[in-house]
C-alpha cells in the first residue's frame, strides 16, 4: 500500500508543478515565410546490447528488449509524407524485430506497415485521417528515436500500439479534439462488427510550457468481452535544460460467460509514470523514469504467477548525441511483489537488474 501512495503521489504532483516564465520570441511579420516542402522523406535504425546484471535469463517483461547477453537489431524505419492543398499521405515502413513485434497480430514477418494513412482538411478546420497510425495513447513512441528510455514502460507495453480506422480532428484556440471510430485495438484488419471507440482532448497553456493529454479508448474486440482505457499524459517545460512529464493509465476488461450472457464485475490494471529529464549541455541528456505498474487482477504480467501484484521499474538513461546519432546507456532496476524473475541458478526472485547499450541514427 505504501508504495502504490508513494508513486500514486510522484506522478500528481506532476501535474501541478510551476514552470518558470519565459517571453516568447518576436516574429518579424515582415519576412515571408518559405513555402513549405509538399514532400519530405525521413528514417532511422537502431540497435542495442542487453545484459540482465548476475543472471542468466532475459527477465524481460516489457516490449522490444527481450534479449540476454546479445547484440541485437531493433528497427529501420523509412517514411514518406506528401501534401498537395488541403490533402495528403504518409507511408511509413519498417523491417527488423522491434517492428515485429509492433506488429504481433499480424503475420509473423519482420517487414511491416506501421503507419499509411490519408487525410483531407474540410474548410481549414476539420481534418479527417483515414487508415493506420500510431496511438495516441501514452507518453512513449514506437520509433525509438522518439524516446529518451530506450527500453520501454510496461504501461506502453500493455496498452494500444496503433489504430486502424477513421478519425476527426481539430484545433480552437489551445485546446485539440480528436474522434474516432477504429478496428480492435492492434489489428489492421478486422472482418467483424466489433469497433473501438478513440479520442482525445488537449490543451496547452499560455506560453505552450505545460501540456496536457486526455486519451480513451473502448470496444469490444469480441462478442464476450469489453474493453477501456482511460490515460493522461501532462509534459511541464521547467527550463530551456530541465523537463517533466507524466503519464497515469487505467484499463478495464469485462467479460461474460456466452454472447447472451450478462457481463461480470470488471477486471483492471493501471499504472503511473514520471519523467524526469535533464539536458545539461547540446550534446548530453539525461532521463530519469519511475514506474508503478499494478496488476492485482493477472491480466498481463501476472498472468501465470501465483498471485496478482505489482512492480516499481526505476531506469535512468543518458543520451550522448554525436550529429545524428545518439549512444543511449542505461541501467534499469525492477522490484515486483511476487516473484517474477530468475536468478542465475534458475531460482524464483523478485528483483532484476538490467544494463543496455543502444545506439539509434535519425536522418
Amino acid at each position: 500500500m505504501l508504495q502504490r501512495i508513494f508513486a500514486t503521489g510522484i506522478a500528481l504532483s506532476c501535474l501541478f508543478v510551476a514552470q518558470a516564465q519565459q517571453s516568447a520570441p518576436q516574429v518579424d511579420s515582415t519576412i515571408a515565410a518559405p513555402a513549405p516542402n509538399p514532400f519530405t522523406f525521413s528514417g532511422a535504425a537502431d540497435a542495442y546490447f542487453r545484459y540482465n546484471l548476475g543472471e542468466d535469463y532475459a527477465n524481460n517483461l516489457t516490449s522490444f528488449t527481450n534479449s540476454q547477453n546479445s547484440f541485437e537489431l531493433g528497427m529501420v524505419t523509412v517514411k514518406g509524407e506528401h501534401t498537395k492543398g488541403k490533402v495528403g499521405m504518409v507511408a511509413d515502413i519498417g523491417f527488423g524485430k522491434r517492428a515485429e513485434e509492433f506488429s504481433y497480430a499480424d503475420d509473423k514477418t519482420r517487414f511491416i506497415i506501421k503507419q499509411l494513412y490519408l487525410s483531407y482538411m474540410i474548410k481549414n478546420k476539420v481534418k479527417l485521417t483515414a487508415g493506420s497510425w500510431a496511438t495516441h495513447v501514452g507518453y512513449e513512441l514506437v520509433d525509438a528515436f522518439g524516446n529518451r528510455n530506450y527500453s520501454m514502460s510496461y504501461m506502453f507495453s500493455y496498452g494500444p500500439f496503433f489504430h486502424t480506422g477513421l478519425k476527426a480532428e481539430t484545433t480552437i484556440g489551445k485546446s485539440g479534439f480528436m474522434l474516432g471510430i477504429a478496428n480492435p485495438t492492434d489489428l489492421k484488419s478486422a472482418n467483424f462488427s466489433s469497433k473501438y471507440i478513440i479520442g482525445q482532448y488537449s490543451v496547452a497553456s499560455k506560453n505552450d510550457k505545460i501540456k496536457a493529454y486526455l486519451n480513451f479508448q473502448a470496444g469490444k474486440p469480441n462478442e464476450t468481452t469489453k474493453v477501456s482505457q482511460v490515460d493522461l499524459v501532462v509534459t511541464g517545460a521547467i527550463s530551456d535544460k530541465f523537463s517533466i512529464g507524466a503519464n497515469g493509465t487505467l484499463a478495464g476488461v469485462k467479460s461474460k460467460p456466452t454472447s447472451d450472457g450478462d457481463y461480470g464485475d470488471a477486471s483492471n490494471w493501471y499504472g503511473a509514470a514520471v519523467y524526469l529529464n535533464l539536458d545539461p549541455v547540446s550534446w548530453l541528456g539525461l532521463t530519469l523514469r519511475s514506474e508503478y505498474f499494478s496488476d492485482d487482477d493477472q491480466l498481463n504480467v501476472f498472468s501465470t504467477a501465483a498471485a496478482g501484484g505489482n512492480i516499481i521499474a526505476t531506469t535512468l538513461s543518458a543520451n550522448f548525441k554525436v550529429d545524428n546519432l545518439t549512444f543511449i546507456p542505461e541501467i534499469r532496476f525492477e522490484k515486483a511483489s511476487e516473484e517474477l524473475y530468475l536468478d542465475s541458478s534458475g531460482l524464483a526472485t523478485d528483483a532484476s537488474t538490467t544494463f543496455l547499450l543502444a545506439a539509434v541514427y535519425k536522418f
